[in-house]
């Protein structure tokens, strides 16, 4: 284990249970990334709210600043941007949720976007504190109908989340 990690879980002794789940939870996420995919993120409420900080702190430097090296930019360029993590909030695609959620079933609409944007190297999370969210809970299985992994946040006992 990293030394990264060993500080996270003495930071916070608290998830030491959830341990395992954790690191193959990181796993699944270095793996996206290295075979050039990227993270769909998907909640509701706070869970969204969620979603979005998560996609921020992915698509920018969190830490330490991720530098440009691209060539095909110009200097000023490769200052000015960070290395990006590939990340969208299913969240945030407002016109998108609000059209869908007037014309069809609104149980749908991250599984809509899970079906339109993913592909094979790509993955999703989803966050349901109760683990019962419809609209999660379809997005995870489109994802897996489509070989699309995933990871699920869920709090409690894991809902109906927690078997898929």
């Amino acid at each position: 284990m990293s030394d990264n990690m060993n500080d996270f879980y003495k930071r916070y002794p608290e998830l030491e249970c959830c341990k395992d789940d954790i690191e193959k939870a990181l796993q699944l996420m270095i793996e996206t990334y290295k075979n050039n995919g990227k993270i769909l993120l998907c909640g509701n409420g706070g869970s969204a709210s969620d979603s979005e900080h998560i996609v921020g702190e992915l698509m920018k430097g969190f830490l330490l600043k991720r530098q440009v090296t691209d060539e095909r930019l110009s200097q000023e360029m490769r200052e000015n941007l960070q290395g990006a993590l590939p990340a969208i909030s299913l969240n945030s695609q407002t016109a998108l949720m609000t059209a869908f959620n007037n014309d069809l079933n609104p149980d749908f609409v991250f599984a809509q976007q899970v079906y339109g944007y993913s592909k094979a190297n790509d993955l999703l999370i989803g966050i349901s504190t109760s683990g019962n969210s419809k609209n999660v809970l379809n997005a995870v299985k489109v994802a897996n109908s489509m070989g699309v992994k995933s990871i699920v946040l869920t709090g409690n006992d894991g809902g109906k989340l927690k078997n898929l």
